[in-house]
């Protein structure tokens, strides 16, 4: 596939990584592709959510959600806008999942190149395909989760099963708060590399 020649030199340079990745699964290539984006996605989750916290959580899923995805990638639009969309959309599907009233619907945010991009708020209330394909989702993360070691694993179900906050597990477990946050963000790594080498995954 041939990059397309009305691509700015910085996006040629994402989608020479995004082969990489892909033909030879070069992890410097992930890396590098995480290490260009990681804090522009985090400050427009940061914008979306009011919250620190949710936007280092989504900021790691939305790199595991387009890891995953890699290999749809086409060169029609450069890397940065095909990411901060999945970013964007995933952090949509989160505020609508815990009800929360952080985001207008009118509100607009800059990507990365500096283009506007708005967002579109579905309606409350799954219906019951949405809701098998979330059951599904959540059997899936458990069975991925089993798979961390143990202390892993313990962190990981407080955190996104038993919904603690990060004060309340360095609480549970005894542990300094900057340890849970940091642990965490490791094991959100490991979880991710596992689902992105899985087959059929969400």
């Amino acid at each position: 596939m041939e990059v397309k020649l009305n691509l700015t030199e910085k996006a040629q340079r994402d989608f020479k990584l995004v082969q990489l990745a892909v033909g030879q699964g070069d992890q410097k290539a992930y890396a590098s592709l995480m290490g260009y984006y990681k804090d522009a996605i985090y400050f427009m989750l940061l914008k979306m959510t009011n919250n620190p916290d949710d936007a280092e959580d989504m900021t790691i899923e939305a790199f595991g959600k387009a890891f995953k995805k890699l290999d749809q990638y086409t060169p029609e639009y450069a890397f940065s806008t095909w990411l901060f969309k999945i970013a964007s959309n995933n952090c949509i599907d989160f505020i609508r999942r815990k009800k929360m009233d952080l985001l207008s619907i009118n509100k607009t945010y800059d990507d990365e190149d500096g283009i506007e991009m708005s967002h579109n708020l579905p309606g409350y209330g799954p219906d019951p395909e949405e809701k098998f394909i979330e059951k599904q989702k959540i059997k899936l993360m458990r069975e991925v989760v089993e798979k961390l070691k143990p202390h892993y694993r313990e962190l990981v179900q407080l955190r996104y099963f038993e919904e603690l906050s990060y004060e309340e597990i360095a609480e549970q477990m005894a542990i300094p708060l900057g340890t849970v946050k940091a642990q965490l963000f490791r094991a959100r790594e490991f979880l991710y590399n596992i689902m992105k080498n899985a087959e059929g995954t969400i």
